[in-house]
């Protein structure tokens, strides 16, 4: 228990440091997350027009499609504004950049994940919240699931964008797979589940876990689902130990690069 507190500790000092360092820099700090949140916006201008026309889609009406928005949004910001690497994997590894995490007396995968802030998806958390306003469920109930749902889908999103970038340990420089395959989770969770069925749902539950981010969420806010709860734990439970197995068993087949790198 006293490794992992120092742990977390360690990892709490790394999210204040790289929260210190944007804000070094205000305006650019600022300007990046407002271009997101834009361009969030605009994204979900399609829906607004959608059933603006259209009032339902597969169980799906408005409220859900912000309840939908505010989780994935939230979800995706508190996973990348924290875990900033988690993006960066698969390209680290390419080019051989985990020489330094390497050489330090620290767990590799949390230091290497931590140590980077990404202030556009901070844009992503101020969407989320502002969505949430929109869909009128302010019992304390619901405030608690949708705060705990996104908090889960956040770690959902960066152990599976780690665990894509893990490619790269096989195939050499796996950046374009990694940034497809989390692409088509964060796209497949903005819509309405009901859209899909037989081998695709199954897909989107297992190899690309896009109902876990989004859909599943949805319903246990809507249904205070308790089972639907645990289920979502345990689906983020296995994506981390998912990612940290592929990771130490990437870590021996890594090869150390040739390029000179400064990290600061």
């Amino acid at each position: 228990m006293k490794r992992l507190r120092a742990e977390i500790n360690f990892v709490l000092h790394l999210i204040r440091l790289n929260l210190a360092s944007n804000m070094e820099y205000r305006a650019s700090f600022l300007s990046q997350a407002l271009g997101m949140f834009i361009n969030n916006g605009i994204y979900f201008v399609f829906w607004l027009l959608f059933f603006d026309r259209f009032k339902e889609i597969r169980g799906y009406e408005i409220q859900q499609i912000y309840l939908l928005f505010a989780i994935v949004a939230l979800g995706w910001g508190l996973a990348f504004t924290f875990a900033g690497n988690a993006p960066l994997v698969a390209e680290m590894i390419a080019q051989g950049r985990l020489d330094y995490y390497l050489t330090l007396p620290r767990p590799v995968l949390p230091h290497l994940l931590f140590s980077r802030m990404d202030p556009f998806t901070v844009g992503d958390l101020s969407f989320g919240v502002i969505a949430y306003l929109f869909t009128g469920r302010f019992d304390p109930l619901s405030i608690l699931l949708f705060l705990g749902c996104s908090v889960l889908a956040a770690v959902i999103c960066a152990s599976f964008y780690t665990t894509a970038g893990c490619l790269s340990f096989i195939i050499g420089n796996a950046n374009q797979w990694s940034f497809y395959l989390a692409n088509t989770m964060i796209t497949f969770s903005l819509y309405p589940f009901g859209l899909f069925q037989g081998a695709i749902r199954l897909f989107l539950y297992t190899i690309v876990p896009a109902a876990f981010v989004g859909a599943v969420p949805v319903e246990i806010v809507e249904t205070h689902s308790l089972e639907l709860l645990g289920l979502l734990m345990v689906a983020a439970v296995s994506s981390v130990l998912i990612m940290t197995l592929v990771f130490q068993w990437g870590l021996r087949r890594y090869e150390s690069g040739s390029a000179i790198n400064v990290n600061i």
